[in-house]
């Protein structure tokens, strides 16, 4: 996913002279052949985050387009108020690519791991917020974002994660993409927990009977409430699968938009995600993902447990 937004970034500059790339202490070799072509509009601003989000409203106030990417929990802590302050007050389509969204960056502990960036953004009027699936989405996202009139962050994977996306699904801001129908439950993921909620459904359906159906939820913000709000009539149970906590992300904004929106009854609505602590152990992402009861054996746990007619 990693190399397609990279990829990505540099077709951008290529088709259009407002696209700018900044970093800040990215890895050797990172969009080295951008930064040969076009050495003028390639900037590398070494560790001042803070700066970085200043530099980057200043180009765009001359009407450049940057893309600014560095580790999603330098991105998104350090730079809060730069955020909110020069970018979103002002409304300016500067694009905040967020490396290791998630769990991605486990080896290093809580200070790298970006467990709360989707709930940050979401609170910031004018951003918004995206976290595809897989690098076939990433690439079709990226095509959306030269015309986005505001503030976009992008919740970046590591790389390696296994395609899910269909390439006859457009990509368009805002839109859910259904991926499997359901009768039983709904399933309502983002990000590369949607290739566990895909896994989980098929296990539901070939060992259980469970007929469970899984929504790309790859826009947080603007959320498509319609598509939420069409599902809770049918589906008696939902459940919202993220590698963020439960707090902020996708499941809140789920339970914001049926608290406001849909009738009494409301449907059955859990939400997996991780507790309101600090990500404790070091490992893999898959590791934390296991213990944090994000793998799709213990999805379909969860689904067993609160579907209303086993009840």
């Amino acid at each position: 996913m990693r190399r397609a937004c990279h990829n990505m970034i540099h077709e951008l500059v290529r088709r259009d002279s407002r696209v700018i790339f900044l970093g800040s202490d990215l890895g050797p070799g990172t969009l080295d052949g951008l930064k040969k072509e076009f050495p003028s509009r390639f900037f590398m601003e070494g560790v001042a985050e803070q700066n970085l989000i200043g530099v980057a409203a200043g180009l765009a106030l001359e009407g450049f387009i940057p893309y600014v990417n560095t580790i999603a929990t330098f991105l998104t802590r350090r730079c809060l108020e730069q955020i909110t302050l020069d970018l979103c007050l002002q409304n300016l389509p500067v694009r905040l690519i967020g490396n290791g969204g998630g769990l991605v960056y486990a080896p290093q502990g809580p200070t790298h791991m970006a467990v709360d960036d989707l709930g940050l953004m979401r609170l910031q009027p004018n951003m918004t917020v995206v976290s595809p699936a897989d690098a076939d989405e990433m690439r079709r996202f990226m095509e959306q974002t030269l015309a986005w009139p505001g503030p976009i962050y992008v919740r970046l994977g590591k790389g390696g994660d296994p395609v899910v996306s269909r390439a006859e699904d457009p990509f368009v801001i805002g839109q859910a993409i259904p991926l499997r129908q359901g009768n039983d439950a709904t399933l309502i993921a983002t990000g590369v927990v949607v290739n566990r909620a895909l896994k989980a459904a098929e296990l539901l359906e070939e060992e259980e009977g469970v007929s469970c159906g899984v929504l790309n939820m790859h826009t947080l913000k603007p959320l498509d409430t319609a598509a939420i709000l069409a599902l809770a009539k049918h589906s008696p149970l939902l459940v919202t699968l993220e590698e963020h906590s439960r707090i902020g992300g996708l499941g809140s904004a789920v339970a914001d938009t049926l608290m406001d929106a849909f009738p009494s009854p409301l449907p059955r609505l859990v939400r997996l995600g991780l507790p309101d602590a600090f990500p404790e152990g070091y490992g893999s992402q898959d590791a934390l993902m296991d213990r944090y009861g994000l793998q799709p054996l213990h999805i379909v746990n969860a689904v067993l447990d609160h579907l209303p007619t086993r009840r």
